[in-house]
């Protein structure tokens, strides 16, 4: 009996030990942007023409899902099972398919959103680089808002993750910044969690003194509410200041919430599955919100969607779209849906004309 205990207090130790050992790993590595910091830059155009007032312009903005969430898969954050949802060869095929997708569209700008740098979850590929190597023909800026050096969790971990928002564009780019936005979660969750933040895109207007403001972003999703709260303030000061100067601005991307004008039952939720926040329209003055609920935007990853049978029962979303400033005129807006076979999220297109 006593060699028993010492063998159960050993492992016990060791346990504690390795505990500790990783908490001062991720204290040490863990990712601290400054509050506003220059985008990374992965192509600069010099040559590119301005954007011209009554210019008819296309956007097109689409949560990738790391190139892993595919039709085939479920997530353990959803209550799924996998942590890893694809192979190596089957992330490269869905980076290619959404690259054609994008082509094919040719739009003026994409918001791209969970784009890896370097993930195990995605099998290191290079997704960055990649989509800076095929869209070469346009300006490129990157914001990272989930660097950690190991996932501890959950079996078998996450482990690495370095992953961001990705802004591209054909007219020639004043200036790109990384805005931070609050963390949802207290330390130690802190230490292992996502810094998210807003990609903020200056372009010159020919003949204009004011701006085209671009802000892609992805808000917070797994908190408690209030992360998604705060995170949500931060924009709305941003846009009330950029409206202000008298620019034109534009921010969409993936908000992990509804609109409050939208039909709060067109995708009602289940009984147990992740619930999107409610953004209230009202605190966006002079900011048009606009959401196409014609097709869901985001499917739930509680289970695989190519092997479930009654997709008219599957569980989606309405949670991407954008905030658009009352100078600009919209001339279309499309969810796109390619049935979700790429990623959990269909892409959403835009077509506008700065007046």
């Amino acid at each position: 009996m006593k060699k028993i205990l010492n063998i159960v207090g050993f492992i016990i130790v060791a346990v504690i030990i390795l505990f500790i050992q990783i908490l001062g790993a991720l204290q040490i590595t863990e990712f601290n942007p400054k509050d506003v910091q220059d985008s990374v830059t992965i192509n600069k155009k010099e040559d590119l023409s301005l954007i011209e007032l009554n210019q008819e312009l296309q956007l097109f903005s689409w949560n990738i899902g790391y190139g892993a969430l595919d039709e085939t898969a479920d997530f353990f954050m959803d209550g799924g099972k996998k942590v890893y949802t694809a192979t190596k060869d089957k992330v490269k095929s869905n980076i290619e398919n959404i690259k054609n997708i994008v082509q094919n569209k040719n739009p003026d700008f994409v918001f791209f959103q969970e784009v890896d740098m370097s993930s195990s979850r995605s099998n290191y590929v290079r997704e960055v680089d990649y989509f800076g190597k095929e869209f070469a023909n346009y300006n490129a800026t990157y914001a990272r808002n989930y660097k950690v050096q190991f996932v501890p969790f959950p079996l078998p971990p996450l482990g690495k993750v370095d992953s961001g928002i990705m802004t591209l564009s054909k007219y020639n780019l004043i200036k790109s910044e990384r805005i931070s936005l609050p963390v949802s979660f207290s330390w130690p969750i802190r230490l292992a969690n996502l810094k998210r933040c807003l990609m903020v895109n200056r372009y010159q207007i020919k003949d204009s003194t004011k701006e085209l403001v671009m802000i892609n972003f992805h808000l917070e999703a797994y908190d408690d509410g209030q992360g998604k709260i705060e995170q949500t303030k931060v924009l709305a000061r941003v846009l009330k200041e950029e409206y202000d100067k008298g620019n034109y601005v534009i921010a969409g991307g993936d908000f992990n919430q509804i609109f409050s004008n939208q039909d709060l039952n067109r995708f009602k939720v289940k009984e147990g599955l992740w619930t999107p926040g409610v953004i209230n329209v009202e605190d966006f003055h002079n900011y048009v919100p606009l959401m196409d609920d014609t097709y869901p935007t985001c499917r739930s990853l509680d289970q695989s969607y190519v092997d479930y049978v009654d997709k008219d029962n599957f569980q989606y979303y309405l949670i991407d779209g954008f905030l658009v400033s009352d100078n600009i005129e919209i001339k279309e807006l499309n969810t796109l849906n390619y049935d979700f076979k790429y990623s959990d999220h269909n892409p959403v297109f835009l077509k506008f004309i700065v007046k």
